[in-house]
Parts: structure tokens; sequence; C-alpha cells
């Protein structure tokens, strides 16, 4: 891991309309780290990671990626998504189309790639996700862990230098959640920067540089998974970890 960081962000605030639902937040993140965000429901965790993504808008501060600066204007949205793959907790896949070609829309649209490169690339990363065999299939021909891992396909054709992921499990069955994780643990050991917001523990024990705990739009504590877990620092967290690990 090289010591300049790829996203920074710095005094970050949001509101939606009088609520303020990120508070002053600071956080740098460096290429190859990944960082598990967690805390309550409504603590602002999704809404943080879709301001890097430029899915929301932000009052103050600013956000570095990849060394391409995104202001409150959102000027350079474009050029941040070419570098930030998403994936979200409903996958978001069209239902109209084969997972081949949901994979492929974005390499051709906006990377102006050619169809034979933007099959091969998508091929490829749908051997990543091990479901090279469902790529004539459409999205609804899916289980729900199958979906996951072709949204994962789908962000990995982008050739992003950032994954980002929000609650990419909490939408599945029990037992099709090992088979996401298991795909996210394989990008974690290639390198790939990650920020994922989730309620797996393990994933994060497993996986995770830091875990940072957030709480009424604000980070409140930000620890390696070994300090974070046996000893949290902030009564805040000791009370999130007494209830979500019990």
């Amino acid at each position: 891991m090289t010591a300049e960081p790829i996203v920074t962000i710095a005094g970050l605030n949001k509101w939606f309309g009088e609520f303020h639902v990120l508070r002053d937040i600071g956080l740098d993140v460096t290429a190859g780290e990944r960082i598990v965000i967690c805390g309550p429901s409504g603590s602002g965790k999704s809404t943080l990671i879709r301001c890097i993504n430029a899915l929301e808008e932000f009052q103050e501060g600013r956000i570095v990626v990849n060394g391409i600066a995104l202001g409150p204007n959102l000027r350079r949205v474009d050029e941040v998504r070419r570098d930030v793959g998403m994936v979200f907790q409903s996958f978001n896949l069209f239902p109209h189309l084969t997972v081949l070609d949901n994979c492929t829309l974005a390499p051709i649209w906006v990377r102006h790639m050619p169809r034979k490169d933007a099959e091969a690339a998508a091929m490829k990363y749908l051997e990543r996700v091990r479901i090279p065999d469902k790529a004539d299939k459409y999205p609804g021909q899916l289980s729900g862990g199958q979906q996951q891992r072709v949204a994962i396909a789908r962000a990995l054709t982008m050739n992003p230098k950032v994954m980002l992921f929000d609650e990419p499990t909490s939408a599945l069955d029990p037992e099709m959640v090992k088979e996401v994780l298991d795909t996210m643990v394989d990008l974690a050991g290639e390198g790939m920067t990650m920020l994922v917001v989730t309620h797996e523990m393990g994933f994060a024990r497993e996986v995770a540089n830091r875990v940072v705990f957030m709480d009424a739009g604000q980070i409140i504590e930000t620890n390696t998974p070994q300090e974070f877990f046996a000893n949290p620092q902030h009564a805040r967290t000791k009370l999130f970890l007494s209830q979500i690990l019990r």
C-alpha cells in the first residue's frame, strides 16, 4: 500500500432539509485498504459512501478520489464515477437484459469500449465471481446471491480504483450471504481498495484493515479490527457491539 490516500474526505457535512445527516466527516483511505463502516440504522453510513460516488450531493467539505476533487457542486461527477465501482443492497440489474449485457452496458457507453472487448472483460469478471455459465441468463433466472455476484462483476468491468459496497448482503437469504462474502474476500485478497457498509462482523474481522463506527452522522471510533472488537474505546461503540455480537 502506498502512503498517498486514494480517497480523502474532509469536513464533509450533508443535510436532508433540516436533518443534519453527516457531521464533519473526515477519513483518508489508502490504496489497497479495506474499510468496513458499521453502526446503527440511520447513522449516515450509506449516505457517506453514496457521497463518494456522487449519488448524493453534499453542502460542505470536499471529497478527493484518485486525485479528482469532488466539491459540493459535483462538477466532476463523471470523472469520479469512472474510478469508483458501487454495489448496492438491491442488485439494480436491468431485468430485460442478459447477465452479459448488464455487464457490458457501462464499458460500451461510458468508456466507449468495442463490444467484443467489453464482452471479453465481462466474461473475465464473471469467471472471477464464479458464474461464467450464467452469462446468457436473465436476472430473474438467478438466485439473489448470483444476482449480487453479477452486480459485483458489472462494477469490476469498469476497472475501478475503488469499490463501494452498500450493505451488499442485507437483501439476501442467509444461505446466500456466504457466496457473496466469499467473492468480496477474494477481491480483498487481490488488493482492491474497498469501503464496505455492513453488519457482517465476521467479514470485518477477516478482511478489514480498519473498522469505522458511525452514529448520528459522525465517525465515533476508527480502529483495527483486533482493537475495535477486543478493546472498544467509546461507550457508544461498546453498546453497539454488545447488541450486535450477542
